[in-house]
């Protein structure tokens, strides 16, 4: 997608976030951080395998997500 001729500075480009977060869940799984499968039948399904997996954690899980500060240490007690 080229930037139009009138445009100054930086514009989001719509849906794209969606998609950069989806690619950055996929490749927290490891096997799919680097591509060593041979044939593209087996790479799809391991990225179906990696979103199963995690829309299954996220179910299992039962509430939203609290994401914790960055540099703080939660302790269970």
């Amino acid at each position: 997608m080229r930037k139009p001729k009138d445009q100054q500075g930086f514009v989001l480009i719509p849906r794209r976030w969606p998609v950069e977060r989806t690619f950055a869940w996929l490749t927290a799984h490891r096997r799919l951080a680097r591509d060593y499968e041979r044939g593209p039948a087996i790479s799809e399904a391991m990225i179906r395998w990696a979103a199963i997996n995690t829309m299954t954690r996220r179910l299992a899980r039962g509430k939203a997500a609290v994401r914790t500060p960055r540099g703080t240490i939660e302790y269970v007690t």
